[in-house]
């Protein structure tokens, strides 16, 4: 049985945590955080919009470097700006080409923030360029977000896929900018809509492997100075679940059972090395943390910051939330951008 690269990605459970975000902040809690100006590279995207919104709640001057508006900027986008330029937001319409530009807006602010998407993800080498002539940054968080990249080594396509992000972190820390890493793993609701296809109203949920491998399969985004330099990893322990334990959940929810296609881990290895360019990464995904379960198969170290024991009393969604989103309100689909 052939995969089908990754249809649905961002979707209602996942705006659910960006809006606590925007509650709670994007650069952790309330007490921690200074006033500092902000700017944010890839705002208009779908994560990037709700990291400005928290930035603009949290009383922060906040600036959005975005393309240019042309014919071709789809009517979502000029609504957003719209609405960012109601709330007060700075936008500066660039290319990331502008270099010079890029170090006139970055001297103007604090800490920037990158949401870039993964096919941008080397254009980062420009920012942290202009962040080295600016020479004011307290705090650079490039574009992660998603596993631990230093801490797995998946199949050859999910591993060139990271080894983009890797070499964004080996050149902040090269150059002596003041960071933080973000490691998300399974990105809020990505997986468990994948997984379940609650829209679709399947009669099978396909079942990576065994199944039995653990996941984390929400978000909880914090940051503030104990993270300076650190990197920042998700694992709340309510929402470390497995396929299998995920389904029988559903299950409850919906009050139905579903059919269980295993798709074995040979078949998808097969996929990853013979499928074409960009096809074979979310498979090469789908192996590393639904077969190997590479999230879960490290240790935190000493200077990595366990997010949800340092921010221990914020109320983050749980799987079981999750799903009763999914029950009444089921997300439609997206796809996620991989070139």
């Amino acid at each position: 049985m052939r995969i089908v690269p990754f249809k649905y990605k961002y979707n209602m459970g996942e705006e659910m945590e960006m809006k606590e975000k925007v509650e709670k902040g994007a650069m952790g809690s309330t007490e921690t955080t200074t006033k500092d100006k902000i700017l944010i590279f890839g705002g208009t995207g779908y994560i990037g919009k709700y990291v400005v919104k928290a930035s603009v709640s949290l009383g922060h001057k906040t600036y959005v470097y975005a393309r240019p508006i042309s014919e071709k900027t789809s009517l979502s986008k000029l609504q957003l700006h719209k609405e960012f330029q109601s709330l007060g937001v700075i936008i500066v319409q660039g290319e990331l080409d502008e270099h010079e530009k890029l170090v006139s807006v970055i001297r103007e602010v604090d800490v920037v923030i990158s949401a870039l998407a993964y096919p941008q993800v080397l254009d980062q080498f420009k920012i942290i360029d202009a962040i080295k002539v600016a020479g004011n940054i307290k705090r650079f968080l490039p574009s992660d977000f998603g596993c631990e990249e230093d801490r797995v080594r998946p199949l050859p396509p999910f591993d060139n896929f990271l080894e983009k992000k890797r070499r964004i972190r080996r050149a902040i820390e090269a150059a002596g900018i003041p960071y933080t890493f973000v490691s998300a793993n399974c990105f809020g609701a990505y997986f468990v809509n994948f997984l379940l296809r609650p829209y679709d109203q399947p009669d099978h949920i396909l079942v990576y492997g065994s199944g039995e491998a653990k996941a984390i399969c929400t978000i909880k985004v914090a940051n503030d100075p104990k993270t300076c330099n650190r990197v920042v990893i998700y694992r709340p322990q309510t929402n470390v679940i497995s396929q299998l334990e995920l389904i029988s959940l559903w299950e409850q929810k919906t009050g139905r059972t579903f059919k269980r296609v295993h798709i074995a881990e040979e078949d998808l290895v097969k996929q990853a090395e013979t499928l074409p360019h960009p096809e074979n990464i979310p498979i090469s995904i789908l192996h590393c943390i639904f077969v190997k379960g590479e999230t879960m198969s490290f240790r935190l170290n000493k200077n990595d910051v366990d997010a949800s024991k340092l921010y221990s009393d914020f109320q983050f969604s749980t799987i079981d939330q999750l799903l009763d989103i999914f029950l009444f309100d089921p997300p439609r689909p997206a796809i996620a951008a991989f070139e």
